[in-house]
């Protein structure tokens, strides 16, 4: 084997280690980004909503050919919806086990607001006592989330004016 094609294999095999630890890095930083999320699931994926806020209906979204469809009027707040959708990619600080807290005591039995994404059921609690961080349940677990993690109520009609 010439001296050039020895040093061209040997840069090739180096290229081949570099884009190797790449792709290993960029896998686990997204599973690193998975775990500081609320749920694993994209947002843009979300097809079904179900919210249910404290003192308001129920309500039930789909998306169909990427169009989103309700039992009741839209009353086109179709923003509302993909905030909803991407309230699963909310970001955590902290997941701690659900048996460590009282739920009543961080506002979760009842919660304040529940938010299912397709078929994953987040439960919205209390704020906590230090920081502007909110108490949500997903599953056995409780995740801190930034206290504007919580579903919005819908537009309602404006008053009339007198």
């Amino acid at each position: 084997m010439n001296r050039e094609l020895r040093l061209r294999l040997i840069g090739a095999l180096g290229l081949f280690g570099l884009l190797a630890a790449v792709a290993w890095q960029w896998r686990a930083d997204e599973r690193d980004i998975r775990e500081h999320t609320l749920l694993s699931i994209d947002p843009a994926t979300v097809d079904r909503v179900d919210v249910a806020i404290k003192g308001l209906p129920p309500q039930h979204f789909e998306r169909h050919d990427g169009r989103w469809s309700s039992d009741a009027a839209l009353h086109d707040d179709v923003g509302r919806i993909e905030e909803l959708a991407s309230l699963a990619a909310a970001p955590v600080t902290t997941w701690k086990a659900a048996s460590d807290f009282v739920p009543a005591k961080i506002g979760l039995s009842p919660p304040i607001a529940v938010l299912t994404l397709n078929d994953q059921r987040i439960e919205f609690g209390e704020m906590t006592a230090l920081g502007k961080q909110r108490y949500a349940k997903v599953g056995d677990r409780i995740a801190f989330v930034p206290a504007q993690a919580l579903p919005r109520a819908p537009r309602s009609a404006s008053l009339p004016a007198q």
